[in-house]
C-alpha cells in the first residue's frame, strides 16, 4: 500500500517539468500511462547519454512510469489516447500535459466523454508561446544577478529550477482538483504557464519587490551569500569550501571554530556596527573574507572536518557529481532513499525514491523506467478493456507498438 495506490494519470509530454509531476506521482504509487510517439518523443534521446547511447535523461524522468507507443497522427490514434485519458474510475480520469493538443486532447473534447474529467495543463506562457527553463530565466533578469563580482556578462545555470519548480506545482495543482473532485466538486481544467510559475517565484523571494522599491539593480556578487554572511574559501588542499554565516548560530559558530573572535569585534568596533545584524555582514563581507581567508588558507580540510561537523556549523565542500558520488554516502545505497537498479540498456547506478516518508505507507522502491511501448499491451486490456482481437488489430495496423508484443498473435 503506497499513499496514492489506486490513482491513475494519463501523461502526454516532454522536456521537465510535466514529465518530472509523473515521475512524481509515480514515485507515490500513481499508475502513470504514458503516451510516447512510435520510435520515440522528443525526449527519447535527449542528453545525458550511457556509454550505450541509450538516454540518462529518459531514464531519470520516467520512473516507475507505464509506456504507450501510439501513432497519434492518425485518428484512430488519437481516439484511442482519448479512451485511455477518459477511462473510468473513481482514481481515474486525470490526464497531465504540456504538449499542444487544441482539439483532440482539450479540456472541453475529453469531458465529451467523461464530464468530471481533470486536466492539468503546462503552457509556455500565458499568451500560449514556447517557453523552457533556460528562455524564461534569461527574461526574468536572474543570470544579471549570478556570476563573478564586476563581470557584466549574463550566466545562465545548469539546474533547471523553473522546471523543478513547475512540475511539482503540476503534482499539488493535480492533487488539489482531484480532492475538489472527491468532495463533489467535479471535474476541472487547471492551467499554468511555465513562466508564470518563476515570476510568481521571483515575487515570492522578494526579488520583484526589490526591482521596484529600490534604486540600483542587484549585484553579482559571485559565491558570496546575498544579504548575509557566506563565502568559498580554498584550503590548504586545493580543495574549495562554503561556509555560512546566516543565522546568528551559524555566524557565531563560524567565528569560534576559526578563532577569529577579536578580529571580528575589533571590526565591529571600527565600523561602529554589530556584525550581529546579517545585514551588516553583507555589507562588511570582504573584510570578514579577508579576515577568514589565511585559516582557510592554512589549513587542509581534513585538519578542520570534525571540528566543524561537532560544532554544528553549516558548511560543505565544493565537489564534481563523480567526487560526490565517491564521497558522499547520501547520494548511494548507504541513504535508504536510494535503491540501487539496473536500467536495461543503461546501465546498473543509484536511483532515487521518492524523498518523502509517509508514517501511514510504505516507500515503494526505485523502478526502472520503461522502454518506449514497453506496457502497450497490457494498457490496451486492462485499461482501455480492448479484447485480444482489437488489441491484435491495432498492432497490426501500426496504430501502437510495442517491442514485447507477440508477433506470433493475428488479429483472427
Amino acid at each position: 500500500m503506497t499513499i496514492l495506490s489506486g490513482m491513475r494519470v494519463v501523461e502526454h509530454s516532454a522536456f521537465v517539468a510535466v514529465p518530472l509531476a509523473g515521475m512524481t506521482l509515480a514515485q507515490m504509487g500513481a499508475e502513470v500511462i504514458r503516451v510516447d510517439r512510435i520510435g520515440g518523443g522528443l525526449d527519447a534521446d535527449r542528453w545525458p547519454l550511457a556509454p550505450s547511447g541509450q538516454s540518462l535523461f529518459w531514464a531519470g524522468l520516467n520512473k516507475g512510469k507505464k509506456s504507450i507507443a501510439v501513432d497519434t497522427r492518425r485518428p484512430s490514434g488519437r481516439e484511442l489516447v482519448q479512451q485511455l485519458a477518459a477511462a473510468p474510475g473513481d482514481d481515474a480520469g486525470l490526464f497531465l500535459t504540456n504538449l499542444p493538443a487544441r482539439g483532440w486532447l482539450d479540456y472541453s473534447t475529453l469531458c465529451d466523454l467523461r464530464d468530471d474529467m481533470i486536466t492539468v495543463t503546462l503552457a509556455g506562457d500565458r499568451h500560449g508561446k514556447p517557453q523552457v527553463d533556460y528562455t524564461v530565466n534569461p527574461a526574468l533578469g536572474i543570470p544579471y544577478m549570478t556570476g563573478p563580482v564586476g563581470s557584466h556578462d549574463p550566466v545562465g545555470h545548469a539546474l533547471p529550477a523553473w522546471d523543478l519548480v513547475a512540475g511539482n506545482m503540476c503534482v499539488s495543482s493535480l492533487l488539489a482538483a482531484e480532492r475538489c473532485r472527491l468532495r463533489g466538486g467535479g471535474g476541472q481544467d487547471v492551467a499554468l504557464a511555465l513562466k508564470d510559475v518563476a515570476a510568481a517565484t521571483v515575487g515570492h523571494l522578494g526579488m520583484i519587490g526589490e526591482a521596484v522599491l529600490n534604486p540600483c539593480d542587484r549585484i553579482k556578487a559571485g559565491n558570496s551569500l546575498y544579504g548575509a554572511y557566506g563565502q568559498d574559501f580554498l584550503c590548504a588542499d586545493g580543495r574549495r569550501i562554503m561556509v555560512i554565516g546566516l543565522t546568528d548560530r551559524q555566524w557565531d559558530g563560524l567565528v569560534k571554530a576559526t578563532q577569529s573572535q577579536d578580529a571580528i569585534t575589533a571590526m565591529e568596533r571600527r565600523y561602529g556596527v554589530s556584525l550581529q545584524d546579517e545585514g551588516e555582514r553583507w555589507r562588511r563581507r570582504n573584510e570578514i573574507t579577508d579576515v577568514l581567508r589565511p585559516w582557510f588558507a592554512a589549513r587542509r580540510v581534513v585538519d578542520f572536518r570534525a571540528d566543524f561537523d561537532r560544532a554544528g556549523l553549516t558548511w560543505s565542500e565544493f565537489r564534481t557529481v563523480r567526487e560526490a558520488l565517491a564521497e558522499d554516502p547520501d547520494l548511494g545505497p548507504e541513504n535508504p532513499m536510494f535503491d540501487m537498479v539496473t536500467q536495461p540498456g543503461v546501465g546498473r547506478f543509484p536511483v532515487p525514491k521518492h524523498p518523502a516518508t509517509f508514517t501511514a505507507t510504505d516507500r515503494p522502491a526505485a523502478v526502472v523506467a520503461p522502454t518506449l511501448g514497453a506496457h502497450t499491451e497490457e494498457v490496451l486490456g486492462d485499461v482501455a478493456r480492448l479484447s485480444d482481437t482489437e488489441i491484435a488489430q491495432l498492432f497490426d495496423a501500426g496504430i501502437v507498438q510495442s517491442s514485447s508484443y507477440r508477433t506470433s498473435r493475428t488479429a483472427a
